[in-house]
């Protein structure tokens, strides 16, 4: 039987086509023809002895700035180390800054050290995997037991039992320590040969007297949005929120800030860009993470 409504299967045939034309256009082409929506900037207190900043720069570039300060004198406040296993050669299963958030119920975490092996080369082959075992680039320690060691003098952020923090002097017994890249700053200056291109970038400080704790991530690889700091650049942004002394964390894909949310679970402040996905988390070796009490 002859077709009764040729035009209307014409027309058919064409709306298909033009949404899965749009549909791969959303997908290849529209990243790059929208812009985000810019975050407000915000100040707030976010725990007890816990406050977060929020920047939103248009010089040099695009730039959104994640930082949290810690009193570290303020009542309830303890910092913690991912745990992992001294014996053996691949001692943490990765996770991401979420996953160790809620696995032990912390308020405040950033990613840590550099890891090995790892590799990215599309979204679908990658290493490591949540649960997948790696290892940390340099010292590691988690509540007194040691699973990592200096590999090639990277700065180290000691802590001890009573939550005195210093850069590469412990005071004390090893407690919890975690190490960075390279030292960014030194006694108020940025330190030697910082020269590199813009990346999304994670770090932490401290102030002159070792009382505030500076954590800063930001963001990058997000053309618009934010594109990320040079090492010079991130070393200067510390110096202004008052670090005195500072160490580069692990960055790129890497770099990821989270909180305690409104219903327990993890609220991740930055925009990640593991896999060039905006908002993708990436599964890490170590973290930096901080038990404190509600603000009231």
């Amino acid at each position: 039987m002859p077709n009764k409504h040729p035009r209307r299967r014409a027309v058919l045939t064409c709306s298909v086509l033009a949404v899965l034309l749009l549909s791969l256009a959303a997908v290849f082409i529209g990243p790059r023809l929208v812009q985000r929506l810019l975050p407000r900037p915000t100040q707030q207190r976010l725990f007890k002895g816990v406050e977060y900043i929020r920047e939103v720069r248009r010089e040099p570039r695009p730039l959104v700035i994640h930082v949290i300060k810690v009193d570290l004198r303020a009542e309830g406040i303890r910092l913690f180390v991912t745990p992992g296993d001294p014996d053996n050669p691949l001692p943490i299963k990765a996770r991401t800054t979420s996953d160790f958030l809620n696995t032990f119920d912390l308020q405040v975490a950033i990613n840590g050290d550099a890891f090995t092996p790892w590799h990215t080369n599309t979204i679908l082959d990658y290493y490591p995997h949540r649960g997948d075992r790696v290892n940390p680039t340099g010292f590691a320690a988690s509540e007194g037991i040691i699973y990592s060691q200096d590999t090639n003098n990277e700065p180290t952020l000691y802590i001890t039992a009573d939550q005195n923090a210093r850069f590469n002097a412990p005071t004390g017994k090893i407690y919890n320590a975690i190490s960075g890249t390279r030292l960014l700053l030194k006694e108020g200056q940025p330190a030697p040969g910082l020269d590199s291109s813009p990346e999304p970038r994670s770090a932490v400080g401290l102030d002159q007297k070792n009382r505030t704790l500076i954590l800063m991530v930001v963001d990058g690889r997000q053309p618009g949005y934010s594109e990320g700091v040079t090492l010079q650049e991130l070393a200067e942004i510390l110096e202004s929120y008052g670090a005195y002394t500072a160490m580069n964390l692990d960055g790129g894909g890497s770099s990821t800030l989270v909180v305690e949310g409104p219903l327990g679970m993890a609220r991740v402040l930055n925009s990640p860009i593991n896999n060039g996905i905006p908002g993708r988390e990436r599964a890490v070796a170590n973290h930096l993470g901080i038990y404190a009490e509600p603000a009231r």
